[in-house]
């Protein structure tokens, strides 16, 4: 695609690189045949290439962002379906990061708009608020169809209210026994969401390495990965929460650290992606992209153990693969092989490159597209006859648990089951007869 930027416009490098992005785009089109909100709505400016010429068209001309331009922005989920698709290695992560950016800086959003993205900046990355908010949410959820009733604003409150799921289960297992002679010492990126929502994830997580030899560590200061309020276009404030996890994480790696484990898809593309973040700042550069290196999802660290083949079961699994895990890390492989050799039956979801319309906090922002898109996710998983949902993202768990009673599990949770760990809270009153078949 042909450019036009001025000399003075190229010395920004967060410009420079746009402009690098926008002309490997060939206008091709392949794009749009997996793009989620364009299957959807059927709108070239809903498309990747779309909103590349969008994009182009504000950062040449330099102007401030239009509430037209924002709309379509706004509906992009970020899915990267596009890059997986993209025959011509259009960097479009990187792209819509920065529209979000200018958009962030230059466009004033109506009042409710900015009130609802303050509240989701201020309480989503602090589990403490998080807490709070969702016990109240909780509380709130009778009231979703009077909010659904009034539209606008409301209808984002009632899509906040119903994905307030029942209260996390409380973990009454007994404390991890770390090994004696560890073959590694790992950290686990505790989370924000997921510590509130799901805190039996992590719990699996470690009682699966130690029980493979590996020691699991939860450096204090540690905070969020930064990803929800990078991908709403708060460049700064996830630069903050960055540099205070690459400061933690460097401090622990000098004690001897082999690895940093994510258990949220979400998490570790923006963790793997912090050498990105932070390369224009020198202080942090180089220590980033060290622990972008260290940096590994739990499925792609389980895969080097050589987990034992367990015996197979008669039960079969749906597996979600969530966008951030296979477009934005390109991590595919892993999570199936270790299902199968758990002895599970894994069972393939039409579209299975499609989003669930999670998408971190997009199913607030877009319940109503957000909503479509899981219901076509689950025609689609119901079509596999499966007897229960495996995913790595606590969105897309979230997600999808709004809209079905089969059980969905995280993909350690049911790994940690398989090799002799408790049986997940998830499964529920299901449990018993899912415990007779396997």
């Amino acid at each position: 695609m042909q450019t036009h930027f001025s000399p003075a416009q190229l010395a920004d490098p967060a410009v420079a690189q746009s402009e690098r992005i926008i002309r490997k785009c060939v206008h091709c089109g392949f794009c749009t045949a997996t793009c989620p909100t364009y299957l959807e709505l059927g709108n070239e400016l809903d498309s990747p290439r779309g909103r590349i010429y969008l994009i182009k068209d504000m950062l040449e001309n330099d102007r401030p962002a239009t509430a037209d331009v924002t709309l379509h922005i706004d509906r992009c989920l970020s899915c990267l379906s596009c890059m997986t698709t993209c025959p011509s290695g259009v960097d479009y992560m990187h792209l819509v990061d920065h529209a979000r950016v200018h958009i962030e800086k230059t466009y004033k959003r109506p009042f409710a708009d900015r009130v609802l993205r303050d509240v989701l900046s201020r309480i989503l990355p602090y589990p403490a608020r998080f807490r709070v908010a969702l016990h109240a949410a909780r509380l709130a959820r009778p009231l979703a169809p009077v909010f659904d009733a009034l539209g606008g604003p409301f209808a984002r409150l009632a899509a906040m209210v119903r994905l307030s799921a029942a209260p996390a289960p409380k973990i009454d297992a007994p404390p991890v026994i770390m090994p004696t002679e560890p073959r590694a010492r790992v950290a686990i990126l505790k989370g924000c969401a997921q510590s509130v929502l799901d805190p039996g994830i992590n719990r699996a997580a470690e009682n699966l390495l130690a029980r493979f030899g590996v020691e699991i560590v939860y450096p204090e200061g540690e905070g969020c990965c930064g990803a929800l309020n990078h991908h709403m276009g708060r460049e700064e404030e996830a630069r903050a929460f960055a540099r205070n996890n690459v400061d933690v994480w460097t401090r622990e790696i000098e004690k001897g650290l082999d690895a940093i484990l994510i258990t949220t898809s979400g998490c570790g593309t923006v963790v793997k992606d912090y050498g990105h973040l932070l390369g224009e700042d020198p202080v942090y550069r180089e220590k980033a992209q060290d622990i972008a290196r260290r940096t590994f999802d739990i499925s792609e660290y389980l895969a080097t153990l050589d987990l034992p083949a367990a015996a197979p079961k008669d039960m079969s699994i749906a597996y979600h693969s969530a966008c951030s895990l296979q477009h934005g890390q390109r991590v595919t492989l892993q999570p199936r092989m270790l299902i199968e050799r758990a002895g599970f039956t894994v069972k393939e979801i039409g579209e299975g490159h499609i989003c669930c319309g999670s998408a971190g906090t997009y199913n607030i922002l877009q319940p109503v597209i957000a909503k479509n898109l899981r219901d076509r996710k689950l025609r689609h998983i119901a079509d596999t006859q499966a007897q229960m949902i495996v995913a790595g993202n606590i969105g897309c768990m979230t997600q999808l648990r709004s809209g079905t009673s089969t059980p969905v599990l995280h993909l350690v949770e049911l790994l940690d089951w398989a090799y002799g760990g408790q049986r997940p809270a998830a499964l529920g009153a299901q449990a018993s007869n899912i415990e007779r078949t396997t």
